[in-house]
């Protein structure tokens, strides 16, 4: 029975530290991580591939978690975050406090490994996510301004743990993430509107679900696309991109305006949903391309 028990608590130790630390969203972080080290890399090292996912995990962990403790009682207000380990009372504060300080210290010292830099941006980006982004949540709704900082971070973070510089290359593919960020979260904030009001939280633009948030939307998703395809004009370094790849992403980007112009028509939480949806798919898949055309071209 003890060995049972014992089993039992370990197996709900580790979904509640996955839940602390928000791990699809921190292994969607890591994956544009990877990328951008793919990238940016003349040739790969197995080491420091391993060293970035890692030590990424525990800096986005790490963040997930210290937000977690700053807004556990708004948490409580909403019901999709009500059952989070801290508003449920499964982890006290001072725990998460302690997983949340190894994390960071983890991840510095494995970014730091990479190349000081890399560990640099790191700490950047945790750093904003925490003192500023989080409190503004409540505040004003240019937090999501703020906090699109830290979240375009992970695709460029990857390029500078392959080169150790920050050039224009990394600074694209910063741009790329950043101008995502705001089609992305305001489509969230539109879909979960009435659960993120119980909490206080500060998503759209305008504060409310009107035409002027959804015409920032479309032109903030047009600008997306735009910044996507800069490296087909050859201005953007040795961060290319061919025809056919650009192609590739045009139509990608489409399907996403496609999205953005439907919410602005219908206003919906389901056309906003959608949106979200097709946002999540459209940074995953141009990353992919971004990193197959790379090879492509270098095999032909």
């Amino acid at each position: 029975m003890s060995t049972d028990l014992a089993v039992t608590k370990n197996i709900s130790f580790l979904s509640d530290f996955k839940e602390l630390t928000k791990m699809r969203l921190a292994i969607s972080v890591v994956f544009s991580s990877i990328a951008g080290y793919f990238l940016g890399a003349d040739q790969l090292s197995i080491v420091d591939i391993l060293l970035l996912a890692v030590g990424g995990y525990a800096m986005v962990g790490a963040s997930n978690a210290y937000n977690q403790i700053i807004e556990r009682d708004l948490d409580k207000k909403m019901k999709r975050t009500q059952n989070r380990p801290l508003p449920s009372g499964r982890f006290s504060v001072n725990q998460s406090f302690i997983i949340a300080s190894l994390l960071t210290a983890l991840g510095l010292g494995l970014l730091f490994i990479i190349n000081p830099k890399t560990a640099l941006f790191g700490a950047i980006s945790i750093f904003i996510y925490v003192s500023i982004y989080t409190p503004l949540k409540t505040k004003t709704p240019l937090s999501v301004f703020v906090g699109a900082f830290p979240g375009a971070i992970p695709f460029m973070l990857g390029w500078v743990a392959a080169t150790g510089e920050f050039s224009i290359e990394a600074g694209t593919l910063f741009m790329i993430q950043f101008f995502w960020q705001f089609p992305h979260f305001w489509a969230l904030g539109w879909w979960l509107y009435e659960d993120y009001k119980k909490g206080g939280f500060f998503m759209l633009p305008t504060g409310k679900r009107d035409s002027s948030t959804a015409l920032q939307i479309v032109l903030y998703t047009i600008w997306t696309l735009i910044v996507s395809l800069l490296p087909v004009s050859g201005l953007t370094g040795s961060l290319k991109l061919s025809y056919v790849g650009g192609a590739i992403v045009l139509v990608l980007g489409l399907v996403m305006v496609y999205h953005a112009v439907q919410l602005y028509k219908l206003r919906t939480e389901k056309a906003a949903k959608k949106l979200m949806l097709a946002s999540v798919s459209y940074i995953t898949l141009i990353q992919i391309v971004y990193v197959a055309d790379k090879f492509i071209r270098a095999w032909v």
